[in-house]
């Protein structure tokens, strides 16, 4: 009798949380169908059909001024035309065909998507950030993060690497696999998932009591060479493009351990390795000198921040081949929070202040140097939507608008191994197009405001 009731219990048990699971997904996907829905209100009814059948026919978007190519000429009066979500043909005049759908951007400037090289959909930093680690759960983070993706598309940026969703790899992975099957509107995305981290580092859980962070504790934390190749290759078993390592310290975990090198050297060595054998490359986030150089020499493809790089860095840049991604946007954000804001900890606040006013002048020091640098903000850290600031801080640091242009198209897309999908307008490229009023080859202003936005022939914003 006694065993009966018990697995009686168990079973009412087991129904009542695949009720709950169910109603979760439920809601997840009543709310993201609510963002999708809000995104396509606005639209005339031309961007809605071809929404809705973006294989009919053809689409013809004329431009008035195209940069097809950044760094290379603008031109003028140019039809591109789009079929099945690619270039096709790009026309002298504007040109339209009957039962083509035609996109009048003739008063405007038309160019590629812009991409972000580093970005955490999943997240925005606020007084909030610490207690939603603990309040919020996956689902929330997922609907959360999709509506962050439709900022970041709104702003014109039709390709975003996510480089560390400290809140779970599903949602993250749901994401970007629904965008890319054509179920939801959204930026391309590229995603880390979970970084990889030593225990105790910039990419653990800190600062709660000790059951709460053996609770929130992730896999993808290691110590060890042996351990590190485990975690690099759960990493790739649960989806992940990239792998995404904390070198060093960083300014928004909780610990007072500062900025320089968390990693041993093996370890990194050992991650590098694992990576490569699994076909991924390996991009770390690191400020400090000692483990912006100790990754380089382990052969990451790229450096997140770089803040404290010195000559040896710069040397290592180029001898390894390895890019700069200087999120100088980021170091600006929370410099000004440190200074106004009292949210932050007295460990956040000292390292913002040491941090924060170092990385202007150290994208300086990179561009003369001669290193490779693309574009990339930190997005999640400063708000969703505003990722075209950074490019005002590349002209501060010595950029010119066409070289800062060309490092969040081709250079981005060159450096996130995608070149010959986006970047450029260009036949048999998806067709991820802007268009600003203005001229952005002499004012990276007008890119703050982006009056259209097409992500693969889907128009996302009219």
């Amino acid at each position: 009798m006694r065993q009966k009731a018990d697995e009686d219990k168990g079973d009412h048990f087991s129904l009542t949380r695949e009720e709950t699971r169910m109603r979760r997904l439920f809601l997840f996907s009543m709310a993201v169908a609510a963002l999708s829905f809000g995104l396509v209100v606005n639209l005339d009814p031309r961007a809605i059909a071809q929404q809705s059948a973006p294989g009919a026919g053809k689409t013809y978007v004329q431009a008035g001024t195209l940069i097809a190519v950044p760094g290379e000429p603008a031109q003028t009066r140019k039809t591109i035309i789009i079929e099945n979500g690619r270039i096709s043909a790009i026309r002298d005049g504007f040109v339209e065909e009957r039962g083509g759908a035609v996109i009048d951007l003739r008063a405007k400037t038309v160019l590629p998507g812009l991409i972000d090289s580093h970005v955490h959909l999943l997240n925005e930093t606020g007084p909030s950030q610490r207690l939603d680690v603990v309040t919020k759960s996956e689902a929330d983070f997922a609907v959360e993060g999709y509506a962050n993706a439709l900022k970041n598309l709104r702003a014109g940026f039709t390709t975003v690497a996510d480089l560390g969703a400290g809140n779970g790899d599903d949602a993250i992975f749901a994401i970007r696999d629904s965008i890319r099957a054509g179920k939801l509107i959204g930026p391309r995305i590229l995603a880390a998932g979970s970084t990889v981290t030593p225990t105790g580092g910039h990419g653990d859980i800190q600062g709660y009591r000790d059951d709460v962070m053996e609770v929130l504790g992730r896999a993808s934390t290691c110590n060890g060479a042996d351990d590190c190749r485990r975690a690099v290759r759960e990493q790739v078993r649960a989806g992940a493009d990239v792998i995404k390592i904390t070198a060093t310290g960083g300014v928004l975990s909780n610990i007072a351990a500062g900025t320089e090198q968390q990693f041993f050297d093996d370890e990194l060595v050992a991650i590098v390795e694992t990576a490569r054998q699994l076909g991924r490359k390996v991009t770390a986030h690191a400020h400090g000198v000692t483990g912006v150089n100790a990754a380089l020499r382990a052969g990451v493809a790229s450096i997140e921040h770089g803040t404290f790089l010195d000559a040896e860095s710069i040397r290592l840049f180029k001898e390894k081949g390895a890019v700069l991604v200087p999120t100088v946007l980021a170091g600006r954000f929370v410099e000004n929070e440190a200074k106004t804001g009292t949210w932050m900890t007295p460990a956040q606040r000292a390292k913002a202040l040491d941090v924060g006013p170092r990385m202007l002048d150290m994208l300086r020091r990179a561009k003369a140097g001669g290193v490779t640098i693309a574009f990339g903000t930190d997005t999640g850290v400063s708000k969703h939507g505003d990722n075209a600031q950074e490019f005002g801080l590349w002209i501060e640091a010595g950029f010119t608008p066409p070289e800062a242009l060309r490092a969040a198209t081709i250079g981005a897309a060159t450096h996130l191994g995608i070149a010959a999908e986006t970047g450029s307008i260009s036949v048999g490229k998806a067709a991820d197009i802007i268009a600003v009023d203005g001229d952005p080859l002499r004012d990276v202003g007008v890119l703050l405001d982006v009056d259209f936005v097409m992500a693969r022939g889907v128009v996302a914003k009219e």
